[in-house]
């Protein structure tokens, strides 16, 4: 009868182990349904991905996408703006169930987060008058150029650029725009994000037309370890969106650009 009883409370506690697994590896995705409310991590004061409107609320690229997804999932959106130190931390305290925060991907953040497929573009180019003709590195021999000291892309093409090529160097990307806006130079290599910047000082006159891009590194968004069916849903909605033209109408009005080609 002891063997008996005793092989019985194995047994029930061998089935409450088993029974309890399923729920120690719930995805984070049947957690926001549950709570009905999807927590993002966006940009604070980065424009055009996220920045404060006039009436203070959040606006941006960024934002845009926080509400695309929260829209397709069913579910109200919680903004929590963050730094570019502070975004991944508060991923992984739970703070936020996602980072839509301009991020970056690289091999030491892939080692403690997961990353979606791209959904922004982000890259540095040189940009220039529409008449210009300049489609690759090359066509820079004998040109001028305007770039801001210490840039990836102003590093860049320090070292890869023809050496008939001259380069003028501002201290900020202020004074890079104002180069460009004025006239002082007719090219200029700089980050996507500027552009709007140059077209809302220097007006269709100055309008810059991209010529070629220097380096891409896209956007993309971040999520815990081990949340597949998150990371599934998160990566159908943004091909959608790239389908069906919302991801071109987000750059269009923020970007002041299509999708690059192949994006």
């Amino acid at each position: 009868m002891k063997l008996i009883q005793k092989a019985l409370f194995s047994g029930a506690i061998l089935c409450g182990i088993l029974g309890a697994v399923p729920n120690s590896y719930a995805d984070a995705l049947d957690d926001i349904k549950a709570a009905k409310v999807l927590k993002v991590a966006v940009p604070q004061d980065f424009a055009p991905f996220g920045s404060a409107g006039l009436d203070l609320k959040p606006v941006g690229y960024d934002i845009d996408m926080a509400n695309l997804i929260g829209k397709e999932l069913g579910v109200a959106v919680e903004l929590i703006p963050v730094t570019s130190a502070n975004r991944i931390p508060y991923l992984q305290t739970k703070k936020a169930d996602l980072i839509i925060s301009s991020l970056g991907k690289n091999a030491e953040r892939e080692k403690v987060i997961d990353f979606s497929v791209a959904y922004a573009p982000f890259f540095s180019g040189v940009y220039g008058l529409k008449g210009i003709a300049v489609s690759k590195l090359d066509d820079l021999a004998d040109k001028t150029f305007g770039a801001t000291r210490g840039t990836i892309e102003e590093q860049e093409l320090t070292n890869t650029a023809p050496k008939s090529a001259t380069i003028k160097r501002y201290e900020d990307n202020n004074a890079t725009i104002a180069a460009y806006v004025s006239g002082q130079v007719d090219l200029v290599a700089t980050g996507n994000t500027i552009v709007p910047i140059i077209l809302s000082k220097g007006g269709a006159e100055r309008a810059p037309s991209l010529k070629f891009t220097v380096k891409d590194s896209p956007c993309y968004i971040g999520l815990n370890k081990d949340e597949p069916k998150l990371l599934a849903k998160v990566n159908e909605i943004i091909t959608k969106a790239k389908a069906s033209g919302e991801l071109g109408k987000m750059s269009e009005a923020w970007m002041k650009a299509p999708l690059p080609v192949g994006f």
